[in-house]
């Protein structure tokens, strides 16, 4: 099969290329350091050119609302209106669990990433959404946008997060099937609140950053319920714990 993968040298797209490849697809990483551009749509045409499904893994740099609204918005239009024109046959996008729930109460960035699924939902393409829960490599990225003055304040919240590497699994998985016109979620083995998961990562790292399980902390500026980032009862779930990505990173 031949694949784009928008996004394709981050974190869960250079996984997405390598697991693919590995499968024998015929796959393009187009991402800005490959020369193509999803929101200015440099060298888009060119890297969608006999493409059959495009994967976008791609995110914005911009966590406020406004910055993610324009990234999304014209990444997204860019993709469906050069992919329509290459003959794209499955669009599939890689979202957050609770994307929606937190677009209703919270707005912001949440609010960009509904309005990506929704932009795709109505286009009349075939296509997937792949929602997943937090990653075990963000953990430290979390940790420190809630820290100050030697402190992390988190969200006193849970998670089911998983390893990068089963995230692109699921998104590989996903894109070699039939569309599915709609989302499927994707979560990890385990329930943790996010202030215990910090905490056992930055004891593994030898950092003694104390960590405060705050009921008024927010997620990247968003409120969160207590069980609002965790998927629902007909997830697919990963087997790696959290130990075992720790003792493999080691």
């Amino acid at each position: 099969m031949n694949i784009v993968v928008i996004g394709g040298t981050g974190l869960i797209g250079a996984r997405v290329v390598q697991q693919l490849r590995a499968l024998g697809h015929d796959v393009r990483a187009a991402a800005r350091a490959t020369g193509v551009n999803s929101f200015t749509a440099e060298g888009l045409a060119e890297a969608l050119e006999g493409a059959e499904t495009l994967i976008d893994v791609s995110n914005s740099s911009y966590t406020d609302g406004a910055g993610a609204q324009e990234f999304f918005s014209g990444s997204t239009l860019n993709l469906l209106s050069y992919g329509a024109a290459a003959g794209i046959r499955h669009h599939l996008a890689l979202s957050v669990v609770g994307t929606d729930r937190l677009a209703r109460s919270e707005g912001g960035y949440f609010q960009a990433k509904e309005m990506q699924e929704r932009l795709i939902r109505d286009s009349g393409r075939d296509y997937s959404i792949v929602h997943a829960t937090q990653f075990y490599e963000f953990i430290r990225s979390i940790t420190d946008a809630a820290t100050i003055h030697g402190i992390a304040r988190l969200a006193d919240a849970l998670i089911r997060p998983m390893a990068a590497d089963d995230v692109a699994a699921a998104v590989v998985a996903t894109a070699l099937d039939a569309p599915r016109n709609g989302m499927l979620e994707f979560g990890g083995p385990e329930e943790f609140q996010i202030a215990e998961l910090a905490r056992r990562e930055l004891r593994f790292q030898h950092d003694d950053r104390e960590i405060v399980a705050d009921p008024l902390a927010t997620y990247f500026g968003a409120a969160l319920a207590p069980r609002e980032l965790l998927p629902g009862p007909h997830a697919a779930l990963s087997t790696r714990t959290f130990h075992d990505w720790q003792v493999g990173k080691a």
